[in-house]
């Protein structure tokens, strides 16, 4: 007994358009193929169906799929296996990090919301670590800002720029002086699940004073005379 696709779709909860997909590349060839164009499926056509379902479920790629297939043995399907458990505890792993990543931005999004604009504090700073470009740059130069902060997105294969973890430094000369609208550098401030390509740079917990403002780095060293 044979069956057209339409009937083996029903049937297997396969999507008419996956099956001409697997007929594509290869992984489920119609046991014939009309002068009309139909394809047809036979009854044994089911168990191979249930197998690439079976194994899609686990999340295992086509092309493994299609290898075991043609290696139907207890060695290949218990190597495949193996090979999947440990591409999906990878995938947890990650995940897991993507997870915590969400989690420190979001309570660093309410401390913001919650964050008094305009007022002067003395805070003790946690311990940071940041990934440091050295840049000399000016405040009223924002396409020199844009594009420093592109060299920081350019050094890593991870995204880590988002909004709140990029600032420019001015040096302890340059406050000194009253040079506000100087910059010697940018920094990305890394949460602890950010993986960075080079070096970076811990700082201890510091006392130090902040002030926060709604505003672009144009109004910063307004900000910078205050305090």
């Amino acid at each position: 007994m044979e069956y057209s696709i339409q009937e083996l779709s029903r049937l297997s909860g396969v999507t008419t358009r996956t099956l001409r997909w697997y007929d594509q590349i290869g992984l489920l060839k119609p046991s014939r193929v009309a002068e009309s164009g139909y394809r047809y499926y036979s009854a044994r056509q089911f168990e191979v169906l249930s197998s690439i379902r079976y194994l899609r479920a686990l999340d295992m790629p086509l092309r493994e799929i299609a290898d075991f297939l043609q290696n139907r043995d207890v060695e290949t399907i218990e190597e495949k296996l193996r090979t999947q458990k440990a591409a999906l505890e990878l995938k947890q792993r990650e995940l897991k990090l993507i997870q915590r990543k969400i989690d420190t931005r979001l309570r660093q999004l309410r401390e913001v919301q919650r964050a008094p604009l305009g007022t002067i504090e003395l805070i003790t700073a946690p311990a940071c670590r940041l990934f440091w470009v050295e840049a000399t740059l000016t405040a009223q130069d924002y396409t020199d800002l844009e594009l420093s902060t592109s060299k920081l997105v350019a050094a890593q294969s991870e995204a880590l720029v988002f909004l709140g973890k990029v600032g420019f430094s001015v040096s302890r000369e340059h406050l000194e002086a009253g040079l506000f609208e100087q910059y010697d550098g940018t920094f990305l401030v890394l949460d602890s699940a950010d993986r960075v390509k080079g070096e970076t740079l811990t700082l201890p917990e510091t006392r130090c004073v902040r002030v926060r403002f709604h505003g672009h780095h144009l109004q910063a060293p307004g900000q910078y005379r205050r305090l």
